[in-house]
């Protein structure tokens, strides 16, 4: 059962709201003859609230639908309380107003059209324009009200399901696409206003107009009311009958409008090879598909929405029809008054609006409901990578890295295979072999984004499990091939290193970066945006900022993943120079498939299929043989040219 329902069982209900995983359940026990027991429970309120949450539940359908809607209440009703109290006051006043409204109908038809006194035309005139005045005044307040509110609920529900986001694992974004992520922030929070608007105006609005269109319907004729009303029972029976196949459809249209924002953001993120490769028709037809299931799904909850208004209108018409056939023949044979009778047919014609919309309540409702769920799917994901209760902060300036033993797979697909290596203090450690061999594998697993299945990490002999997965990571600088950087400023991007940073820090680690430069070359020097992903800089800029970044971070260690290749000569070079810098007095991790770079290293793992197969330095590697005097030997013809070039710049 999710968190914090209310299980309804007998006489009996029970509370359970489950902490997080590392923290026992609260249970409280509550019964509706004896209050409630367990710590800073009060006896009448919990009382009063379960017996109110049963008629819910039998109103609006079992517990598992209601759930979601009672806990958004629960977590989003009380910050805007008064607001609220407000604007149903005012919906209160609005429903009177257009109450009124009908009862003076009355003394027009009796007053002015049948006794015609000329006295109260402009006595009657007036009060209908207070009426009206009065109902405008009170739907404007409560409108505005009612916006405020849910502008402020949709960015305060958009903020807590970034930072849900945020704490995921790497693992939640290898299994969600781009597409449903920004689906659930930027619409699941604009679905959970809708619920709590839908709840507010048809209580408020829609409920209060008819209750007060109702009494003045009964007080005019208490008969033609009671007939009136007989059309309930089958509009109730036909709009339940929907809502199964409402909410089916509701789900699925949500889901499918996501593959529209992953398609059209994987087509923005790679333009470069949809144009190189010609991919328009391609993708242009994938497009296609994706809005013609959303227009299909979006055709079908509309004729689903509908089928209510022809069984409104018939009964509607019905009602209508007997209630002037009953009226007319009794002012006809009885002599009724006929204001009263008018008086009566005006609320219930205007009572026809608002008793429509809350026969619709559950099928409005229940589409709402399908983004709440989705919204609490990712509010209550609990990431499977988080610190331990007892972790304590990493706290070390050198770092030995080893792997004890380590097994690691990719769902069932194996990775590591008892993998055991060490990476001295200060020390340069290259990870090198064919593709699929595990080398970024043991990267991730060095920052934490999986745990081993088996085996170990360890920091200075320590499991890195024992560590906060924050603190570990601040002791961690990253430098990839293909980098990223945030549309800001390049100041703003080198800082990411290290946020609290001086200007004169900021600036001493891009001299250390080789970025000095090129930087104060551009307009805005470090005030210069960098675009999009750095779309405004080259490759070895782009580069430089990163190393920048990390030198700031003054992490003791340090991984660098293919940080050089894909660069001219004069890039790499200076980018070498940069490394070396940041490299001194850090235990660094380097991945290269270019051999020629990581000849200096002081220990070279060479991995196949998850296995350490050789170490050594490059001249004792060379001198055994195997598997890294293979891969240099094919790599040898084509990185001849390339130094020699680079030797001849020298």
């Amino acid at each position: 059962m999710p968190p914090g329902i209310i299980r309804l069982s007998g006489k009996s209900a029970t509370f359970r709201a489950d902490a997080a995983r590392y923290h026992p359940p609260v249970r409280k026990v509550c019964n509706f003859s004896g209050g409630c027991f367990g710590r800073r429970t009060g006896r009448t309120w919990s009382v009063h609230l379960n017996y109110l949450k049963g008629r819910l539940v039998s109103l609006l359908g079992p517990e598992q639908k209601l759930g979601p809607l009672v806990r958004l209440f629960r977590a989003n009703f009380r910050p805007y309380l008064w607001r609220y109290v407000f604007a149903l006051a005012m919906m209160i006043v609005a429903a009177l107003a257009t109450a009124g409204s009908a009862y003076i109908i009355k003394d027009i038809i009796n007053k002015i059209f049948i006794d015609k006194n000329g006295g109260l035309v402009f006595v009657i005139a007036g009060a209908i324009v207070v009426i009206y005045l009065v109902k405008g005044f009170a739907t404007y307040f409560s409108s505005v009200t009612l916006t405020k509110i849910g502008n402020s609920m949709v960015a305060r529900l958009q903020r807590q399901l970034y930072d849900a986001v945020l704490r995921q694992d790497i693992a939640f974004f290898q299994r969600h696409a781009l597409g449903d992520i920004m689906m659930r922030i930027s619409q699941n929070a604009s679905a959970a206003r809708s619920a709590i608007d839908l709840v507010v105006l048809s209580l408020g609005r829609d409920l209060f107009t008819l209750v007060s269109l109702v009494g003045v319907m009964v007080v005019q004729n208490p008969t033609m009311s009671a007939l009136s009303l007989l059309i309930a029972p089958p509009a109730v029976y036909g709009i339940i009958h929907l809502l199964k196949k409402v909410r089916t459809a509701a789900r699925k249209e949500v889901m499918t409008s996501a593959q529209i924002i992953t398609i059209v953001q994987e087509s923005v993120q790679g333009i470069r090879v949809v144009k190189s490769f010609g991919l328009e028709d391609r993708l242009r037809a994938a497009f296609e598909v994706a809005t013609g299931n959303v227009e299909r799904l979006a055709n079908r909850m509309a004729m689903l929405g509908a089928r209510s208004s022809p069984l409104m209108e018939t009964l509607g018409g019905f009602a209508i029809a007997f209630v002037v056939m009953f009226g007319g023949y009794q002012i006809v044979h009885y002599n009724a008054d006929p204001g009263a009778f008018f008086s009566f047919i005006t609320a219930l014609l205007l009572a026809y609006e608002p008793a429509k919309k809350l026969a619709r309540f559950n099928l409005d409702i229940e589409r709402a409901l399908v983004g709440v769920r989705m919204m609490y799917e990712v509010l209550d994901l609990v990431p499977e990578l988080q610190s331990a209760p007892d972790a304590v902060e990493a706290r070390f300036d050198t770092a030995t890295v080893g792997f004890d033993r380590v097994d690691f797979a990719y769902g069932e697909a194996p990775v590591l295979r008892s993998l055991s290596l060490t990476a001295p203090a200060n020390s340069v450690v290259a990870l090198v072999g064919p593709s699929g061999a595990g080398k970024s594998t043991v990267f991730s697993l060095v920052e934490r984004f999986f745990d081993p299945k088996a085996g170990a990490v360890l920091i200075n002999g320590t499991d890195i499990r024992r560590f906060t997965v924050e603190s570990l990571r601040r002791h961690i600088a990253l430098v990839t091939q293909d980098t990223f950087l945030f549309d800001g400023t390049v100041a703003a991007n080198i800082a990411d290193g290290r946020p609290d940073a001086t200007p004169a820090e900021i600036e001493a680690a891009a001299r250390d970066a080789n970025a000095y430069d090129f930087i104060m070359a551009m307009p805005g020097g470090f005030g210069a945006r960098v675009g999009e992903g750095g779309g405004n800089l080259s490759g070895g800029q782009r580069q430089r900022i990163a190393i920048a970044r990390a030198i700031l971070r003054q992490a003791p260690i340090l991984l660098l993943d293919e940080a050089t290749s894909a660069l001219d000569a004069q890039a790499e070079r200076d980018i070498q120079e940069a490394l070396g810098r940041l490299m001194k007095g850090r235990t660094t991790f380097v991945i290269a498939h270019r051999l020629a770079t990581v000849r200096d290293a002081d220990i070279i793992y060479v991995m196949d299929k998850g296995e350490v197969v050789q170490s050594g330095n490059h001249a004792q590697l060379m001198a055994e043989g195997g598997l890294y005097a293979h891969l240099r030997a094919l790599q040898f013809k084509d990185e001849k040219p390339r130094t020699e070039a680079a030797e001849a710049t020298g």
